[in-house]
């Protein structure tokens, strides 16, 4: 595994997230500012917060709770991003491509949660805690 998360495809992937969502959002109306241009927003930064977070705590256990944190944001701002373009605030190519970056961010997030999960079942299976 990487020694620090900037080296993560995943965590790369998930500022790609946010660059691109910043740039949508401010084709938002004014008006919806501290509504749901800024829940949109906190929910993309949450994404590459949470896998630099998990992976800086040095334990596959919390990197595995951040990584499931960051996929409760994904599914967060898929679903504001389908609002948003219900409500004609952006184009439906927009919310595609959104969509499709979110679907990568999902299967990357769970594959390492997976990988990381038969990590420690081998490394306990390798190393049984002695019984007492």
């Amino acid at each position: 595994m990487s020694n620090h998360y900037r080296d993560l495809e995943i965590w790369r992937k998930g500022v790609d997230l946010v660059k691109q969502t910043y740039t949508i959002t401010k084709q938002f109306p004014n008006d919806e500012m501290y509504g749901l241009t800024s829940q949109v927003r906190r929910a993309a930064v949450s994404v590459p917060s949470n896998i630099a977070e998990g992976q800086s705590r040095h334990s596959q256990k919390e990197f595995r709770q951040f990584l499931a944190i960051a996929l409760g944001s994904i599914a967060e701002l898929e679903t504001q991003m389908i609002i948003a373009c219900e409500l004609g605030y952006t184009g439906e190519q927009c919310t595609k491509e959104i969509l499709a970056l979110t679907d990568t961010l999902t299967r990357m997030t769970k594959g390492l949660i997976k990988s990381l999960t038969a990590q420690n079942l081998e490394l306990e299976t390798r190393n049984p805690k002695p019984k007492t």
